[in-house]
C-alpha cells in the first residue's frame, strides 16, 4: 500500500483509502481512478500524499493461493476465530486480484 506524494501520481491509479480534508470531509473516495483533472485538484487543495494501490498481482493465480489457504486452515475449521482469520485472508487475496467490482 505505497503512499505517494502528488507529484509522483499518474493517470489510471487508484485510491486505497479516501482522501479527506483536515476538517475530514471525504474529497475522493476509496477505488477511485485518478486523471489528470483529480491530480491536479489535489494539488490546488495542497493535499500532500496519499494511498494508492499497488499494481503488482501475485505471481500465482487467484485460485492457487485460496486452495492453499484452505489447506492450511483444514486443520482449524471448527474454531470460530480461525474462520474469521480465514475470511479475513481470503478478502485480502481477492484484493490483490482487484476482484472488488472496481
Amino acid at each position: 500500500m505505497p503512499k505517494l506524494i502528488i507529484s509522483d501520481l499518474k493517470p489510471g491509479m487508484r485510491l486505497l483509502k479516501p482522501v479527506a480534508n483536515p476538517s475530514g470531509m471525504v474529497l475522493l473516495t476509496e477505488g477511485l481512478e485518478l486523471t489528470e483533472e483529480l491530480i491536479d485538484r489535489l494539488r490546488k487543495m495542497e493535499i500532500e500524499s496519499v494511498f494508492v494501490r499497488s499494481g503488482n498481482k501475485p505471481g500465482r493465480p487467484k485460485e492457487v493461493l485460496l486452495a492453499e489457504l484452505d489447506y492450511r486452515f483444514k486443520k482449524t475449521e471448527t474454531e470460530p476465530q480461525m474462520e474469521v482469520l480465514k475470511r479475513i485472508l481470503a478478502q485480502h487475496i481477492a484484493g490483490l486480484y482487484h476482484d472488488d467490482g472496481l
